[in-house]
């Protein structure tokens, strides 16, 4: 009787391991372990065509500790954004787990909802489990990271504005792709552009308010009203009331990120007015949510996708033990309708 045939009427009871794998095949437990992990040693095509087999029939599942234990990495990586039903995180988380998975790397998402104390307690969690290292988009601009460096668990800062010392770091020129849009706004004429901006933990000056300033103070067009809100739909609901209901009231609006925009695109409708026809609109991050409100926002993209190759390569990749550094990507203005173009 062959072998296999006879192999198969004898199928394991309860979990399946490597010995029932290696019974199964005809070979030793060294090969599966070799065809499971690709090596060290080489094993003939046939020979892991046999092992594939016996893996696919009997169901079996290495198992992630033991392998992780071996190889001295757990092939996970942690990243921590400050809510994932933002649409720009969920393309940055999305974007970062694409470009893990072509590194061989799971990815573990874990939302911090814009509060110190659960930033702490991820990075926390994430050092006990051992990941091969952390992707943070912070609500500080210097967060501690002691129980990463602790457990020797690299690092890299998402969505950061300039350089921490010290610190792996990737973003974009916050205040030059700032400038961008507000230039582009006084290039329709606008003279009163106010400012809705996203507030943040530490309480420093963000660098899309300080291009904003300087792009009105560069064109010698006075200093409009700011409203400081959350980077959320409801957070520029109130911004749109409040810049609205002002008594010099803007025809322009810069926002700090898509979500306010699109907050304020509902304040502006409810008060019977409209976009761009009264108050035209701009707003940074290039979420894909953006090109489908209506009218669709201008905004300043971010490149996500190369934002996060770079983070994870610099983490487990080709940049993987080099001296820190900061790295910043160019942003583009996506000229839509929001702000009056046709």
């Amino acid at each position: 009787m062959d072998p296999m045939t006879s192999s198969a009427l004898h199928t394991p009871r309860g979990p399946v391991t490597r010995k029932d794998v290696a019974r199964y095949a005809g070979v030793s437990t060294a090969v599966v372990s070799y065809v499971v992990n690709g090596g060290p040693k080489r094993v003939a095509p046939a020979t892991e065509a046999k092992v594939q087999d016996a893996i696919r029939v009997l169901g079996y599942r290495p198992n992630a500790a033991a392998r992780a234990l071996k190889l001295g990495s757990s092939e996970t990586l942690g990243l921590i954004v400050p809510d994932n039903s933002n649409p720009f995180f969920s393309l940055l988380a999305h974007a970062v787990e694409d470009a893990a998975a072509d590194l061989g790397y799971a990815l573990v998402l874990t939302n911090s909802d814009g509060n110190l104390a659960k930033e702490r307690r991820n990075i926390r969690n994430l050092a006990a489990r051992q990941v091969d290292g952390v992707l943070l988009a912070s609500v500080l601009f210097e967060p501690d990271l002691d129980d990463l460096e602790k457990a020797d668990i690299p690092s890299v800062l998402m969505n950061h504005g300039r350089e921490a010392a010290g610190f792996n770091s990737i973003g974009v020129d916050l205040a030059a792709g700032a400038r961008i849009a507000v230039e582009h706004l006084i290039g329709h004429g606008h003279t009163r552009i106010g400012l809705a901006m996203g507030t943040n933990v530490s309480g420093e000056v963000d660098g899309r308010e300080r291009g904003w300033l300087e792009a009105l103070r560069d064109a010698g067009v006075p200093e409009g009203q700011i409203v400081h809100g959350e980077f959320t739909r409801p957070g520029g609901h109130l911004a749109g009331q409040r810049l609205i209901a002002s008594a010099n009231r803007p025809t322009a609006i810069f926002a700090s990120s898509d979500m306010q925009a699109i907050g304020i695109l509902r304040a502006v409708r409810e008060a019977g007015l409209t976009v761009p026809g009264d108050i035209a609109l701009a707003s940074f991050d290039g979420s894909v949510e953006s090109e489908y409100s209506w009218p669709a926002l201008t905004t300043v993209e971010q490149p996500v996708r190369a934002m996060a190759e770079a983070a994870v390569a610099a983490l487990v990749g080709a940049g993987r033990g080099e001296p820190a550094q900061h790295r910043i990507f160019p942003t583009q203005l996506r000229v839509r309708q929001s702000c009056g173009c046709p």
